[in-house]
């Protein structure tokens, strides 16, 4: 029986020469771009030769045809303004072909400057990435070469991340590109609306075998979200293999698919590209691509050669190519020279300055400048066919304007979300408080403040789950606004996402994207023992592009929330794979200072302060640490106890003693706290032990006080005497208990050296060591061993 896929809402399209051999372009366009492309080309040659052993020369240039033809043919944007959030976006998921993104952007950039249309381009230097840019590819901020300080150059990171104009995000990391891409599509979509920015995400068949990128294109697809398009250089080749895909009868190395049929198997449009070296071809594609207007994204898929022209082919030519001023070098740039009547300068084994440890960097960026201006001059003497590309970006910024794209009438508001943050750290709002001796779970009271956010603006909060927005609370957040999955045709208010299902890689990914659009916060949850690692690379990646964006705008962060649910021993009845305490020791202080924050509240109240603090701290990346029981709302006045509100500082005193404390005690998550005070405390009143208890809320928060601050409220020496009690890891306790005796006195889960069976909270704790009389007795054995 034959199998049948079903009937999908996306098309298919096959795009191939025209029989008549005329196409969308006229022959004089086509000669300019063809002008474009070999200067191209030959500007990828000179970035990997004269930066040796840099960059991917094969994938920049068999993409580089396609790219030309979005900057100079179907994209609406503005030259002058890279940071217009209404124009079309390129994002290159394939971020290992950023030597063909550095080049594009040069050239367009000298294409403008030499045509003389200065209103095209930025008025600072700092918003254009110029010919003398190039100079900086994969160079190091600190770089201190003569030219790279005379020219002021802009450090090119190997991989692209927002310090570069027109790029939104960090991508590199196989998988997230395609991912987070995709989220600043949804955030565009959710945003404008109908017509709402295109994003054209540039990737290769090897950048599709990821998981997280069948998730990603999964939540695409079923979201109808239409803005989206791939553009696919197919070229057979990655790192180890030159049959990456099935092709036709031919059985691939790595997945048996070819990429046209995944993309049609997730509902998007395919438009086949027989020969996506054919500009015609590319053209006719895109153009396509951008008329059929049934809502669905769309993928177009060129066949193509990596290393196309160059000399080297394949995967040979992945990470490589050829050796500094080679003969293959001089081949794969002998039609340029020959378009400029002139020759490049020679800094090869010919040349043994190059070779010199102290002037070696130096020399080879003059032969490398000299070398640009011989790809200078030749823009500069073909000035037809700058003037004609020059006049496509005009056109371009015409065609943007002439959209006149406004945000919906009901769009969301983000900057209220900061606003409410900002004010609201220091109370906890009537509708959030809770009535001492009331149950609550950290869960629910997190989804509330997080719906108490997406109320005030107007539902800036996009919110996703590994298919537990009921069971992590985090379906609060859709409270108010229209039930049901985000569809940008039939539920575009609601502000709950499918990603894909249990999917908490490309969760993040897209959640990221959402982010760093800049109108809406992206908002996801899973089990914390999975949403930690599985997260963290495309968190990092997120914080990386917001820092590098930071650097130059001095905009602060777009954060991402996760809520690491069902967090702790507490969540024992799934067994010791659902209920692992590494979690928090895999993002907590794990990022540079300020880009990240962990929150591990204890009781429900923290809730709402510790959120609001860390919002208006603004990180990249804000995980949340939540149990999933219920919890008695404790009378934190009759006991003793600080109020919820003190947790914003991250480390705070719980509990004062009465006079010189006995022992202090530094105490860090849920289930260990409640203990402590429900059963541990009252036994060592009983005792006559009177301790000084800090709670750990927040390490990062903690951190970004003054150090005065610091400094009085935790001093040196009470991390030298202190004792700790964890739910997490140990190494979560090393920010506090300096002592080499404090820590092998340390309670915490694996103190026993083996991971906890499963079965009900209390016994969890229990078989750990960790519930209150447990607790009770470790201090005491503490106290005595340093009374002898």
């Amino acid at each position: 029986m034959a199998l049948s896929f079903g009937p999908r809402r996306a098309k298919y399209f096959e795009i191939e020469a025209p029989a008549d051999g005329h196409g969308p372009l006229s022959t004089a366009d086509l000669a300019h771009f063809e002008k474009l492309d070999l200067i191209y080309r030959s500007l990828c040659a000179l970035l990997f030769n004269y930066v040796p052993t840099s960059g991917h020369p094969g994938g920049s240039i068999s993409s580089g045809r396609f790219v030309e033809a979005i900057l100079f043919d179907s994209a609406e944007y503005d030259l002058a303004d890279p940071d217009r959030d209404d124009a079309d976006i390129v994002s290159y998921a394939a971020g290992h072909k950023a030597m063909g993104l550095y080049a594009l952007w040069a050239l367009r950039d000298e294409i403008a400057r030499v045509a003389g249309r200065g209103s095209l381009l930025p008025a600072g230097h700092r918003q254009r990435l110029r010919l003398e840019d190039l100079l900086g590819f994969r160079r190091n901020p600190i770089t201190d070469t003569p030219l790279f300080r005379a020219f002021g150059a802009r450090a090119l990171d190997g991989h692209p991340t927002p310090a570069t104009p027109f790029v939104r995000l960090s991508t590199g990391a196989s998988g997230v590109g395609m991912a987070s891409s995709i989220g600043l599509a949804f955030g565009a979509r959710d945003y404008y609306g109908a017509g709402a920015p295109r994003v054209h995400i540039i990737e290769g068949e090897g950048g599709l075998t990821p998981g997280r990128v069948g998730e990603a294109l999964a939540a695409a697809g079923t979201a109808s979200l239409g803005n989206v398009l791939v553009h696919l250089d197919w070229n057979q080749a990655s790192i180890d293999s030159e049959k990456v895909c099935r092709d036709g009868d031919v059985p691939g190395d790595y997945v048996q698919w070819d990429p046209r049929e995944l993309f049609y198997l997730h509902d998007w449009n395919v438009i086949a590209v027989a020969d996506g070296f054919d500009f015609q071809q590319v053209v006719a594609a895109q153009r396509q691509a951008l008329a059929i207007g049934n809502g669905q994204p769309t993928a177009i898929v060129y066949r193509t050669v990596k290393g196309w022209k160059y000399g080297v082919e394949g995967k040979a030519s992945h990470g490589a190519g050829h050796k500094l001023c080679s003969e293959g070098f001089y081949e794969a740039v002998a039609e340029l020279t020959e378009a400029g009547a002139t020759s490049l300068p020679e800094c090869g084994p010919g040349d043994r300055r190059c070779l010199q440890s102290e002037r070696g960097d130096a020399v080879r960026e003059e032969c490398f400048w000299a070398a640009l201006e011989v790809v200078r001059a030749v823009i500069d003497e073909n000035r037809p066919a700058v003037e004609a590309l020059s006049g496509r970006l005009r056109a371009s910024r015409e065609r943007l304007y002439a959209r006149a794209r406004r945000p919906r009438a009901d769009a969301p508001r983000v900057d209220a979300v900061y606003a409410a943050a900002a004010e609201g750290a220091a109370r906890i709002p009537d509708e959030l408080r809770l009535a001492a001796g009331s149950s609550a779970t950290l869960r629910g009271e997190l989804g509330r403040s997080l719906s108490h956010l997406n109320q005030a603006s107007g539902g800036a909060l996009l919110a996703a789950a590994a298919d537990l927005l009921g069971s992590t609370s985090l379906s609060a957040v859709g409270d108010g606004f229209p039930p049901g999955f985000w569809n940008a045709d039939t539920n575009p208010s609601s502000r709950l996402l499918a990603t894909g299902g249990i999917c908490e890689d490309a969760m993040v990914g897209i959640l990221s994207g959402i982010s760093a659009f800049g109108h809406a916060l992206g908002v996801g949850s899973s089990y914390g023992a999975f949403l930690a690692p599985l997260g963290h690379i495309a968190a990092r990646l997120h914080a990386i592009g917001a820092q590098a964006r930071s650097a130059v705008s001095g905009e602060p962060y777009k954060p991402i929330v996760l809520v690491c649910g069902h967090t702790g021993l507490k969540t024992g009845e799934d067994g010791p794979t659902h209920a692992d305490p590494q979690a928090l020791q895999l993002l907590q202080q794990n990022f540079p200072l300020g880009t990240a924050i962990s929150l591990t509240p204890w009781d429900p109240q923290e809730l709402w302060p510790l959120t609001a603090a860390a919002l208006a701290a603004r990180p990249a990346v804000i995980s949340t640490f939540v149990t999933r029981p219920s919890e008695t709302v404790l009378d934190r006045a009759a006991l003793g106890l600080a109020p919820a509100e003190d947790a914003a500082a991250g480390l705070y005193v719980l509990r004062r003693p009465s006079g010189v404390p006995d022992i202090t005690i530094v105490l860090q998550e849920s289930a260990v706290t409640y203990a402590f005070l429900e059963e541990a405390l009252p036994l060592l009143a009983d005792a006559s032990v009177d301790a000084l208890v800090y709670y750990v809320a927040s390490a990062e928060l903690f951190d970004l006080l003054p150090a005065e601050e610091r400094l009085a409220l935790f001093p040196e020496e009470r991390a030298r005497e202190a004792f700790g009690v964890t739910g997490f890891t140990l190494p979560t306790l090393y920010r506090w208990i300096h002592s080499q005796e404090g820590l092998d006195a340390a309670l915490h889960p694996y103190r026993k050296g083996h991971y906890l069976g499963s079965g009900q909270g209390e016994a969890v704790l229990a078989e750990a060591g960790l519930e209150g009389e447990s607790q009770f007795r470790a201090i005491r054995a503490h106290l005595d061993r340093r009374a002898r």
